[in-house]
């Protein structure tokens, strides 16, 4: 399936992205307010785990090919997240610019070790640049939603979204253990895919606009297929049609486990 979004645009959307993240958090009220969506963090744990990951991806993408992740350490030595909000918005801006700079240095082709070996992803420093933007992405909801202020992912993030998750999260060689089955999903923005599981595993393709239905679509704006795909909303918020079994079945099996 063709990466429709090229890779200046890809760190372009993390820069917005993180952006985003940081004014959700300067706007805060309390920072210890737990996150709905997230209900063992505090919009502070949020922050911390965003940086820390965004830190961590910069090793993983410096270090280039390699069957194990590198050891954990930070780039820089940078200590926990601070406390002070201006000095706690500094550490997230450089921790976003950490991996962007890792990411410019290898470019969107070079190998480097992903937790999604079997899916339909490649391997690629370009790979976690689009993984990159949607958890970031749906991050920022989780942030903006806790002061209910939730905004939908723009929509040029959430139409490829969709795309990244099923390639990425969903696709697999792993056998689907489940009666075989297609799932078609329509964003309103116009782009279709087609998931096929079965014993060869599930792949993810673009649905031809005169393809025969699958056993069951699922339509909506992008940003909420994206929301759900992330567990954020539930499935009956969707336009459904035909059994959801399957759709739950995948909701629930973790191929990568």
């Amino acid at each position: 399936m063709p990466n429709t979004v090229e890779f200046p645009e890809v760190l372009r959307l993390i820069e917005d992205r993180s952006a985003a993240f940081r004014a959700a958090l300067a706007s805060a009220p309390d920072l210890d307010v737990q996150v709905p969506t997230c209900p063992d963090w505090t919009l502070r744990d949020l922050a911390q785990h965003l940086g820390d990951g965004r830190r961590r991806q910069a090793a993983v993408v410096a270090a280039g090919p390699g069957a194990e992740p590198p050891a954990k350490t930070d780039p820089k030595g940078a200590p926990t997240a601070p406390r002070d909000r201006e000095a706690l918005d500094a550490w997230l801006a450089e921790s976003t610019a950490l991996m962007l700079d890792a990411l410019r240095e290898a470019g969107p082709d070079r190998g480097c070790w992903t937790w999604w070996g079997r899916s339909q992803a490649p391997q690629t420093s370009g790979a976690v640049a689009r993984h990159q933007v949607q958890e970031i992405a749906v991050h920022t909801y989780d942030a903006q939603l806790t002061q209910g202020s939730a905004q939908p992912l723009p929509t040029d993030v959430a139409v490829e979204g969709v795309d990244q998750f099923l390639t990425t999260v969903a696709a697999t060689t792993v056998p689907w253990p489940f009666k075989p089955a297609t799932i078609d999903l329509h964003a309103t923005e116009g782009r279709s895919w087609r998931l096929t599981l079965d014993a060869d595993g599930v792949r993810c393709d673009d649905l031809a606009a005169d393809a025969v239905p699958g056993d069951m679509a699922v339509r909506g704006p992008a940003s909420e297929l994206v929301l759900y795909l992330y567990d954020r909303l539930p499935l009956d918020g969707l336009q459904t049609t035909g059994d959801t079994g399957p759709m739950e079945q995948l909701a629930e099996w973790d191929p990568h486990a």
